[in-house]
């Protein structure tokens, strides 16, 4: 892949980067993605980080019943052709 000169923008307080989409998938990034940024000797370095798996407790701990409406199927109706 060769270099490629972007230039960093104002985003909100903060100064960003977009990635061409080439240097994305050549560093196996993705959105959402988190990364550990450093600085090393005058260059800043990003590194992709793993997301370890969740347990069941992590993942059961996260949900909120706010967001999601409560039940899954909230309703005693039969949908399609289920039988009871």
């Amino acid at each position: 892949m060769a270099d490629v000169v972007l230039d960093i923008k104002h985003w909100g307080n903060n100064l960003g980067v977009r990635l061409p989409a080439a240097i994305a998938r050549a560093a196996h990034l993705r959105a959402d993605q988190r990364v550990s940024i450093a600085v090393e000797d005058g260059r800043v370095v990003v590194t992709p980080m793993q997301d370890a798996p969740l347990t069941l407790e992590q993942r059961l701990a996260r949900f909120d019943p706010q967001n999601h409406g409560g039940e899954a199927m909230a309703t005693d109706e039969r949908i399609g052709a289920e039988r009871w």
